[in-house]
């Protein structure tokens, strides 16, 4: 069992940095130990979901980080193909060279009102992100709002499934994004993280926003 360290009301500052100097090494011990046994490299299947912002914002920081690391990188957009976002103006007119991007979608359901379309949309996209997946060189695939079509049967599930299980190189990154990602593809990813809604704006009136929303 671990010492304690508190600090107490009656300690003079230099007792209070030793303390914290103490507790300070501890903890990097600790870390260091943990992180002594982690030495492998996997590419993971990571899914943001939930009905808070950021699932696609933190999907576009992680591109961005791999721009940074100059490594090849890929999105494909299910759903806002048909929107003009930072994200896609900044990578396409900037970072071409490391970034491909493909706007496939044409808008929500509600938008389009066209499920056949939708659907063709859904699966054009699905092929190209496939072949983009099985292409070694390109390190990190975003499949944006992909959860959505999924949602949707826009595309079936289990072959979404079992060609990340089979066909995707073992140190290729593929994140998907959208609400309501499905207990098969949770089940099947290395890395879930829900955006958890508390308050949001357009509750009160305001309108998604560039610069926030897109």
């Amino acid at each position: 069992m671990s010492e304690v360290i508190a600090d107490t009301p009656d300690q003079t500052p230099d007792q209070t940095e030793a303390r914290h100097a103490i507790k300070m090494a501890k903890k990097k011990a600790a870390r260091d130990k943990i992180m002594a046994g982690k030495s492998g490299e996997k590419g993971l299947i990571i899914v943001h979901t939930g009905a808070g912002k950021g699932k696609s914002s933190s999907g576009f920081g992680m591109i961005l980080r791999c721009v940074a690391h100059q490594m090849p990188c890929a999105v494909v957009q299910f759903i806002k193909g048909a929107w003009d976002t930072g994200e896609r103006r900044l990578l396409t007119e900037n970072f071409a060279d490391l970034c491909q991007f493909f706007a496939m979608g044409e808008g929500f359901t509600w938008e389009t009102q066209d499920r056949a379309r939708d659907i063709a949309a859904a699966q054009a996209g699905w092929e190209k992100a496939k072949d983009l997946i099985r292409d070694p060189n390109i390190r990190l695939v975003l499949l944006d709002e992909i959860n959505i079509a999924l949602r949707y049967d826009y595309l079936n599930l289990a072959e979404v499934i079992t060609f990340l299980q089979t066909e995707k190189p073992p140190l290729t990154h593929v994140v998907l994004t959208g609400r309501n990602a499905a207990e098969a593809l949770i089940e099947a990813a290395d890395l879930v993280t829900e955006m958890t809604l508390i308050k949001h704006p357009f509750r009160s009136g305001i309108k998604a926003q560039a610069g926030v929303e897109f």
